[in-house]
């Protein structure tokens, strides 16, 4: 069993549950909420179907054994929470954990009772079986209030995880009884598996978990969609987790693949079935916005505003909207009022900060980046209300790799180089993602370093680095923009003259502009040969 797993088991290692359990009062699916975008995380392993927990001594005699292993074998069949291998960091679960209970009080939907379902799952990674069970019978009450008539094939995945839980709990006859149940509803269904049946809607919930657990997992839950479209194409709810996972996807490809836009249609097509969500009418404003299409995209975002449906969401997304439009006062005014009602959100606190970022480049370019006085100190009083509220983000989500640069770049801003290069070092120790972020850390780590630290060398290494990752991207483009620059002007003033050319020759390689390349690759052998025969 994995460090990861084993952890999770024992009580108190992470953080302590709520102090009292929020109420429901919407039915939720998951995923909606945007987890700071881009939710990279250290390389994380899926939460596994268990190793054998008869070693641990749950039971004990050897006929006990036997029937436990032929227990674990029908378990392992189940689609459920314990089966889908979803991808979660332990140093995740409390934000996840937080997300979850955001979503239940404030994200108005008519979808699934799926969210009840991932959080026991939580619950259980956290050691809180009792209250697991608790978030169980929640999603079985939702079931009976809005899915009576389909009860059994609804509850299917609600049983596996009750099947799982009592496992753990060491209760074997309550997690027998479970998967009897599943076993029932399966040869109901005719289906060919005696714990497993095939049904869109199972594929859906599938999708829904995996698109609430992160980046990671984008890719699956995107499949599950696809598949559970295939048999229902006008399905609103199979609709909508497709356009969400799309416009993710399109948010960690935008840099390279924005003209292409593979989610505007499929926010359309949400739309059309799901006319009132405000929520997918926020996200298509963004993605017009990023398409150049901003008044179109405005409209969509008067649309939402005016609609009572999600706002705490919506708040989130128009704030987002009107920053990048340079409405910053409008922006604050939104993330503000959404903080009040969720002031735990990674998200509404990284928006500010870089609401506060922005101000604070407005007036460095009002004074042609030379502040003085006033304007100075308006620099300083921005970058560290910048700084705290981005600090925030993290102490909720940790493994914010973007939030972490941008930390790193405001404490160079105000002199702080010390702390600027230790936040530097955390976030080039950890394992992305995604190869585009990889590129973003060390084109502005090369760029600390040859603009605060004044060490080209160090700057060359970082990137090159970033220039290894063969990503195209506006972010290469940057880096082999400030690498030229570094490269031509050592040449110019004489510095380590073989391998300054030999960087331009490389990087005129890498434009397609071979005639020069070989210019530059031929100066610094002649300079190589002649500097070896002076020896």
């Amino acid at each position: 069993m994995s460090s990861l797993v084993m952890e999770s088991r024992h009580a108190g290692v992470l953080p302590s549950d709520r102090a009292e359990r929020r109420s429901c009062s919407h039915q939720t699916p998951m995923g909606r909420d945007d987890p700071s975008d881009h939710s990279g995380s250290e390389e994380r392993r899926p939460h596994p179907v268990p190793a054998n927990a008869l070693q641990a001594g749950i039971w004990g005699c050897a006929s006990d054994k036997s029937n436990g292993n032929l227990l674990e074998e029908s378990l392992a069949q189940l689609r459920c929470h314990f089966t889908w291998e979803l991808l979660i960091e332990d140093t995740e679960l409390p934000d996840l954990e937080n997300r979850i209970f955001n979503e239940i009080d404030f994200l108005d939907t008519k979808y699934n009772v799926g969210i009840h379902n991932l959080l026991a799952y939580v619950k259980h990674l956290k050691g809180q079986n009792q209250e697991a069970l608790g978030s169980l019978k929640e999603a079985e009450d939702l079931i009976q209030q809005e899915h009576a008539a389909q009860s059994d094939a609804r509850s299917l995945v609600t049983w596996g995880n009750y099947a799982w839980l009592y496992y753990h709990m060491g209760r074997p006859a309550e997690a027998q009884a479970y998967l009897d149940k599943v076993e029932s509803t399966c040869r109901k269904f005719e289906a060919p598996s005696r714990y497993r049946m095939e049904c869109p809607q199972m594929d859906c919930e599938e999708g829904w978990a995996l698109l609430k657990c992160g980046g990671k997992n984008y890719e699956r839950a995107k499949a599950c969609f696809e598949k559970a479209l295939a048999v229902e194409p006008e399905n609103p709810e199979f609709s909508t987790g497709y356009a969400i996972t799309i416009y993710r996807l399109d948010g960690f490809n935008k840099e390279t693949e924005v003209n292409k836009a593979f989610c505007l249609q499929p926010l359309k097509e949400a739309i059309r079935l799901n006319p009132k969500d405000a929520y997918i009418k926020a996200l298509l404003a963004l993605k017009l916005q990023d398409l150049g299409q901003e008044a179109e995209g405005e409209k969509y975002i008067e649309e939402a505003l005016t609609n009572m449906s999600s706002q705490t969401y919506v708040f989130r997304y128009a704030a987002k909207f009107y920053r990048r439009k340079g409405s910053l006062d409008k922006a604050l005014q939104l993330l503000k009022t959404a903080l009040r009602a969720t002031p735990s959100s990674t998200f509404l606190h990284h928006q500010i900060g870089l609401c506060y970022r922005a101000q604070m480049i407005e007036i460095k370019r009002a004074a042609h980046w030379q502040p003085r006085g006033k304007d100075r100190e308006n620099v300083h009083r921005l970058a560290h209300l910048a700084i705290n509220e981005i600090q925030k983000a993290l102490m909720i989500k940790p493994t914010f790799e973007l939030a972490y640069v941008e930390l790193a770049d405001l404490y160079a801003e105000i002199g702080q180089y010390t702390k600027a290069e230790d936040t530097f070092q955390k976030v080039l120790c950890m394992k992305t993602i995604n190869d585009h972020l990889q590129q973003v850390i060390h084109y502005h780590y090369g760029h600390f370093q040859e603009l605060h630290k004044i060490s080209a060398d160090k700057a060359i290494t970082h990137y090159l680095k970033g220039l290894k990752i063969k990503v195209a991207s506006s972010t290469r483009a940057k880096i082999l923009t400030a690498l030229e620059k570094l490269a031509k002007r050592r040449v110019h003033q004489n510095i380590r003259m073989v391998e300054s050319l030999s960087i331009l020759g490389f990087i005129h390689k890498l434009k397609g502009e071979v005639r020069e390349a070989l210019v530059c690759y031929e100066k610094a052998l002649r300079l190589a040969a002649d500097f070896n025969t002076v020896i």
